[in-house]
């Protein structure tokens, strides 16, 4: 939804105020008084906009108001690394140490509760156009298919709600299998691809989800349970290892090695048609790409991340947010950016950074790390010794930012941007991590809650769904695979797949290896990278490569149990239809 119109809603009309606890029977409970009633909200269309804002709202004044999203989605991978304090719990494979864990069970549900309460009303709306309201009822749809889809990678199987508790569903819903989950995502996904609007019609509002949304999800979705219902023992290519070495008291960072791991069977997932799978996912992102189902393309790299260009043919599906409002700001800034003075100077937050082995996959001149990396930047407690840090210490840029060369040698001056009288240092150490500048461009920097988006959902994303299907499903090496892998590489100025050359791929397995990998580039701090982990059954292997700490001293370290979160605790003591939490966790 647009900013102002969140913000309108948000003040009054709809919204409803849950407590962030978390069972489903407590967050589930309707308090009268915290909204206005149905009956006040009328029958039209404005009042439909009313029910269908009151959903979006969901994502900013709860999942994503305390700052627990967007972390609980990036923090437990092999790419994303920080304090250990800000790491600890979730980070080191605590994941019942604090609420951040819960907050997608928690959030989710509310969530879901709240679409099928605005189900219900928008279906009893008849002073409106049928289009109006069949395309709310799709956006409906689609927000429930996107948590249980969410829900169900965070914790395997769970409870499915068909109705609101206002209409008398049950609080204690049983868990439901992997298999009955996914068809009732797939159900929503067919129902709201055919009940939107394309982004291309004219009653399509920017910022909403659309019929393309829908079927770039359902592409996702068919990908997830392909990948995981492939066989044990296939092969992936994964650039890895321990991450540092130790000399004297120094840590020296390592480059990653090439490892190939054999895939383990994800468990729920091999009940699906692997290729039948991917030939759903192949063609689903095919009519994306066709244009079948509205207006798509990829931005070039420079306005990707402009917020003149969001919502603008490749950011899908994307929260919405209001800078320094404490409902409908968030916290995404601050993490991953920092929170800044005046000038420029970080005074708190720029918490989460992708590690050093992550930024030796590209080459130098790959737009994502020439630009969509942070070179520089200064914290409060650099000021008095007028110091800053830069990035990376490769030798290249440690001549542009210090004058010296790989011997410590002054040899020139600090070229610009950093001749500007600022010592700039390099340590090994959280303050030094390869920073995202994906969410720099917000209203106000200096707000602790700014109005950065989240990117849900790209079209890039789509492409490489498209990649892998026919990676998987074509003989040999895929040409159509190969093709739109270098759609993503072309746009970033990063070298061209090929079969012949420098980096030749001749077999299915580097085609699959170079598709994973590119979208740990692409993807990097969007919260994808575990997920694309468990589905392809790597997340063990991959993480405990790692061998224990990384450089900033957050523990990789896994184990069986970590391949699911835990079930809230809240959850198993009230709901007397779920009597265990998954295996592992108490």
């Amino acid at each position: 939804m647009k900013p102002k119109k969140i913000f309108h809603i948000g003040l009054g009309v709809v919204f409803l105020t849950l407590s962030a606890v978390s069972s489903c029977t407590s967050i589930l409970e309707e308090n009268p008084k915290d909204f206005i009633g149905p009956g006040q909200v009328g029958s039209s269309e404005e009042a439909i906009d009313y029910w269908v804002t009151g959903v979006y709202s969901k994502w900013c004044d709860d999942l994503f108001r305390w700052d627990n999203f967007p972390r609980v989605l990036d923090m437990d991978c092999d790419n994303t690394s920080g304090p250990d304090w800000a790491f600890s719990n979730l980070g080191a494979g605590n994941f019942q140490g604090d609420e951040i864990t819960t907050s997608i069970w928690t959030g989710g549900y509310n969530l879901i509760h709240r679409a099928n309460l605005a189900l219900k009303y928008i279906r009893e709306i008849d002073n409106c156009a049928a289009d109006y309201r069949e395309n709310a009822i799709g956006e409906m749809y689609f927000q429930k298919a996107f948590m249980y889809f969410l829900l169900t990678r965070a914790y395997g199987e769970i409870p499915l709600f068909d109705v609101s508790i206002t209409e008398g569903a049950d609080f204690n819903q049983p868990r439901q299998s992997i298999e009955t989950v996914y068809a009732e995502i797939i159900r929503l996904l067919e129902l709201s691809k055919e009940m939107m609007y394309k982004n291309t019609d004219k009653r399509f509002a920017e910022g909403h989800v659309s019929a393309g949304t829908a079927t770039g999800l359902l592409a996702k979705v068919y990908a997830t349970m392909a990948s995981g219902a492939l066989p044990a023992g296939e092969e992936m290519i994964v650039r890895s290892g321990a991450a540092y070495t130790m000399n004297g008291d120094s840590k020296e960072l390592t480059h990653p090695t090439t490892k190939v791991f054999a895939k383990r069977q994800v468990a729920g997932y091999e009940v699906f048609d692997a290729n039948d799978c991917y030939r759903k996912a192949a063609a689903y992102s095919r009519e994306l790409m066709d244009g079948k189902y509205g207006d798509y393309a990829l931005l070039p790299y420079e306005n990707l991340w402009k917020r003149s260009y969001y919502n603008k043919t490749e950011h899908m599906f994307m929260l919405q947010a209001v800078s320094g409002d404490s409902k409908f700001g968030n916290g995404i800034r601050k993490w991953y950016g920092g929170v800044v003075d005046g000038q420029g100077v970080i005074q708190t937050g720029q918490w989460i950074g992708n590690r050093s082995h992550w930024y030796s996959l590209f080459d130098k001149e790959d737009l994502r790390v020439k630009n969509g990396v942070q070179h520089r930047w200064r914290y409060y407690y650099q000021i008095e010794g007028n110091n800053g840090f830069y990035y990376p210490n490769t030798p290249e840029y440690t001549l542009m930012a210090t004058g010296l060369d790989a011997n410590g040698n002054k040899v020139a001056d600090p070229v610009a941007p950093y001749d500007d009288g600022v010592a700039y240092i390099y340590n090994v150490s959280n303050e030094c991590l390869a920073f995202t500048t994906k969410y720099s461009d917000v209203s106000d920097a200096t707000q602790d809650k700014s109005d950065a988006f989240w990117p849900f959902l790209r079209y890039a994303d789509i492409i490489l769904i498209y990649a892998e299907a026919h990676a998987e499903l074509d003989g040999g090496v895929s040409a159509e695979a190969l093709n739109a892998l270098n759609l993503i590489r072309e746009r970033v100025k990063a070298p061209l797949a090929s079969t012949t050359g420098d980096g030749a791929i001749t077999s299915k397995v580097e085609l699959r290896s170079a598709i994973f990998e590119e979208r740990a580039k692409e993807l990097a701090l969007e919260g994808d990278r575990r997920w694309d982990l468990i589905r392809w059954g790597l997340y063990l292997d991959v993480m405990n490569g790692i061998e224990g700490y990384d450089e900033c001293g957050v523990n990789k370290a896994r184990e069986n149990r970590h391949l699911l979160y835990p079930i809230p605790v809240k959850e198993i003591n009230t709901n007397t239809s779920i009597n265990s939490n998954n295996p592992g966790w108490s």
